[in-house]
């Protein structure tokens, strides 16, 4: 029995309204395609008991929320926290806090990355699949047989196909690692997963004067690139910032290294540095210049921030090299004192960055010229500045 609350159709057309102008070609794939099938339940963000975890909604129980979530053209709907998805769990069901592992995309990001991705009427594509929504909205663009959908996880196929069909649409799918090699060549790659560098297998799979648009882990940084001659492709970061969940390789993301006791000393010790910060605690992780930035300045940093009760607001940076920062302030505009060892200092190298900022205006990531070896390498330079990802 279709469960689907009437009127759909004008949620829809409301968010494509709000996403494109009219003479968009996103305008109609927008309007006629049904997301709330893609994401019937999914998991909400709570807090229980001071700590945060992942709560179980059912569409077909709330079909005012189904509509308002499915058709938020600026929400990415989370539909699996760690190896739990949303269709198989019970009512009522809440994980404690995990890492998202798979979503419908927010369709204003899905439509910048295809726009980005600069689709002919005959483009041969490949996208990567999570809930099946964004690969739908490809197949009302394109036509089924020039789209192929891949994920790591069967079910996830095996869902989106279910799905597809019942939206009316049979595209090619794949169970597939995207950094390994792909079932077929075409003229654009779309990634809506984050990438720890470019994988030399898209490279190989890219037809002459293919493009490919993905989005590199840990940054904010969308990559819009084009096959040359040489096997490589060359191309720019996009103005946008986005972020994406980076591959996985299995049913789960594996576990990161025990750091609880370098995390213990960082918010106790004194370190072998006591200084006086030159700018205010700040949120790394809510920007994207600067999370960029430092990320291929310094990969690999965890950042946490505190606010207690008085508005002291103190925040914390650890490295897998043993490096960490403890940085307090009194309040949001005041100068904070900083604690830091380790073989590098790292709320230094977060100041120069944030230094850099204030004397140019901007960072040199927005804007960058990319260049991409055959391998995967991935070069970005603007003004003097550069910064390699190497291939893995």
């Amino acid at each position: 029995m279709d469960r689907t609350p009437a009127g759909w159709v004008d949620h829809a057309a409301r968010m494509a309204r709000k996403t494109v102008r009219p003479e968009s070609r996103w305008h109609r794939p927008l309007t006629l395609t049904p997301r709330h099938l893609f994401v019937a339940r999914w998991w909400t963000p709570t807090e229980q008991d001071g700590t945060w975890a992942y709560e179980l909604r059912d569409g077909a129980s709330d079909p005012d929320a189904w509509m308002t979530t499915a058709y938020d053209n600026g929400l990415s709907v989370i539909t699996r926290v760690g190896p739990h998805h949303a269709d198989h769990a019970a009512p009522g069901t809440v994980v404690p806090e995990t890492r998202p592992t798979s979503s419908a995309t927010l369709p204003a990001l899905v439509v910048k990355m295809y726009q980005h991705a600069f689709l002919a009427d005959d483009s041969r594509i490949l996208v990567t699949c999570g809930s099946g929504y964004g690969t739908a909205l490809a197949c009302q663009r394109l036509a089924d047989e020039l789209v192929t959908s891949v994920d790591v996880d069967p079910y996830l196929i095996q869902a989106a196909r279910d799905r597809l069909d019942a939206a009316g649409h049979q595209p090619r799918l794949e169970v597939c690692d995207v950094t390994g090699e792909l079932p077929s060549t075409y003229d654009r790659i779309v990634s809506t997963v984050s990438v720890p560098a470019i994988p030399a297998s898209w490279l190989k799979a890219l037809n002459p004067g293919g493009r490919l648009v993905t989005t590199l882990s840990g940054t904010g940084l969308i990559i819009v690139a084009d096959k040359t001659a040489d096997g490589g492709a060359t191309g720019k970061v996009a103005p946008e910032p986005a972020g994406f969940m980076t591959t996985r390789h299995g049913d789960d993301y594996p576990p990161g290294p025990d750091n609880a006791d370098l995390w213990a000393t960082a918010q106790k010790a004194d370190g072998e540095s006591i200084t006086t910060g030159r700018y205010p605690v700040m949120r790394v992780s809510s920007t994207w210049d600067v999370r960029s930035t430092l990320e291929l300045t310094v990969p690999g940093i965890e950042h946490r921030l505190d606010v207690a009760t008085d508005g002291t607001r103190t925040a914390y940076m650890l490295h897998p090299d043993g490096s960490w920062a403890r940085a307090t302030a009194a309040g949001a505009r005041e100068l904070p004192t900083v604690h830091q060892s380790g073989p590098r200092r790292l709320w230094d190298e977060l100041d120069h960055i944030r230094t850099w900022l204030v004397i140019d205006g901007d960072l040199p990531v927005s804007g960058a010229a990319v260049r991409i070896d055959p391998d995967g390498t991935c070069h970005l330079n603007r003004s003097g500045w550069s910064a390699t990802i190497s291939a893995r």
